[in-house]
């Protein structure tokens, strides 16, 4: 079994026939855990790679009546490495 998970951000708050629909998405064989975090608007799911995809995972949350506005990285990178001052020149 491979785990993975996946971030989005939602537009509109999800009515309750939808959070409803979102709830059982967890009866879904492969979906593992599911987090729905209303203060960030954010949905995270972990999933079995063997099992379903990313975009199936994507579909299930649309149909369930979640409005799915982007998927977002799960870490942030980090920032890029300073650039080093450059050596001034021996004076002679």
């Amino acid at each position: 079994m491979t785990q993975l998970d996946v971030l989005y951000r939602y537009g509109a708050p999800p009515t309750e026939p939808a959070t409803l629909a979102i709830a059982r998405l967890r009866e879904v064989y492969g979906v593992r855990k599911l987090e729905l975090n209303e203060t960030a608007h954010t949905v995270r799911i972990e999933y079995d790679a063997t099992r379903l995809t990313e975009p199936v995972i994507h579909q299930l949350l649309r149909r369930a009546g979640l409005d799915i506005v982007e998927a977002l990285p799960m870490f942030t990178p980090p920032p890029p490495a300073p650039t080093p001052d450059p050596i001034p020149p021996a004076a002679t």
